[in-house]
């Protein structure tokens, strides 16, 4: 295929370039695009400089697929321009997930929704609903999911290198120092109350991960992606979701501690042997951001019933929020269409 990575020298799309290599997937012709800043810099494909180009004033002409991750405005502006010139988008942004006409996909869950792109864009789920659809979908089939209450742990990198450049700057500050106290106090280190984040990350967990939305929920965008999303990948649109979305001082991978309500009976035993056999999940005792950063499945464990909801179940997940929560959902995406030429 004639593939184009819109974003190439971002976080994502960076990742997205190296799975592309990992998976060998089939390349005819690839073109890399980014912001005017970017444009013009060389990037590596398997021995060969690609000049990025400028996806602003760019020709889309010939490209089959793009893979896009340069933000939501963005993607309002590009995706549009890409379909009309004969792309399927796989979008990574959050510009087009809940739009009835596009499909959310991840493929271990839903790829049926790919018979049918009205507007040539595909798009991808936040990452953090990313992490819970291969580990909810075969239970909501065995029991039927209704509602779910869930906390969530979300790596700095799920807010861009920005993120990451603060966790790293603050923590270099306070391992300058003594840090063997039994209190912790930011302010003895120098450190801000953080630019990226509302308070200081390092040592810390923040209980706001994206911004409030103004609407008078209460909640955040984080908070209500999850909720909206998981309705709409797992086909339940009266789903019951709440969600508490906190910042923690981890680098890579997004946790979820989650405990569902089934319409029917479902044993932590019965459970644990559905996900076993799950395709993108691996059961594990002690899931861990650690365990799960640079590998690919959702691993799930601390699975046992839960008394908060009739027919409860209470476990908790760790996924790698830069591959299979953005990059390599886009690109198995990629490889869900091209199976269908």
């Amino acid at each position: 295929m004639r593939i184009a990575v819109v974003g190439a020298t971002g976080q994502v799309g960076t990742v997205m370039r190296a799975i592309l290599r990992e998976r060998h997937f089939p390349v005819e012709e690839i073109r890399f695009f980014g912001s005017s800043r970017s444009a013009g810099s060389m990037l590596d494909w398997f021995g060969e400089a690609i000049e990025v180009e400028d996806a602003h004033t760019a020709d889309f002409s010939g490209i089959e697929l793009a893979l896009m991750s340069s933000g939501a405005t963005s993607s309002k502006e590009l995706a549009p321009k890409l379909a009309a010139a004969g792309a399927i988008v796989v979008d990574n942004s959050s510009a087009w997930r809940m739009d009835p006409a596009v499909p959310l996909v991840v493929p271990e869950v839903n790829a049926h929704a790919l018979e049918h792109i009205p507007k040539g864009i595909v798009a991808n789920p936040n990452c953090t609903t990313m992490a819970a659809m291969p580990v909810l979908k075969p239970l909501h089939l065995a029991a039927g999911l209704e509602r779910m209450s869930v906390a969530t742990y979300q790596a700095v990198s799920g807010a861009g290198r920005e993120g990451v450049d603060e966790l790293a700057n603050q923590l270099d500050k306070t391992m300058t120092q003594d840090v063997r106290v039994l209190t912790f106090d930011g302010a003895a280190f120098g450190l801000d109350e953080g630019v990226k984040f509302p308070a200081t990350i390092a040592h810390n967990v923040i209980p706001m991960a994206g911004s409030m939305v103004e609407d008078g929920s209460g909640e955040t965008g984080e908070e209500q992606k999850l909720r909206d999303e998981s309705r709409k990948i797992l086909e339940i649109p009266g789903l019951v979701v709440d969600a508490t979305c906190v910042r923690v001082p981890v680098f890579t991978g997004h946790s979820l501690a989650i405990t569902a309500g089934f319409a029917r009976e479902l044993t932590p035993e019965e459970a644990t042997r559905l996900l076993e056999g799950a395709p993108g999940v691996v059961v594990s005792e002690l899931p861990t951001p650690r365990l799960a950063a640079g590998r690919d499945p959702s691993y799930v464990g601390r699975i046992r019933r839960a008394t908060t909801f009739e027919h409860g179940l209470s476990l908790f997940l760790s996924n790698d929020n830069l591959r299979k929560g953005a990059a390599l959902n886009a690109v198995q995406i990629a490889e869900a269409l091209l199976a269908r030429r």
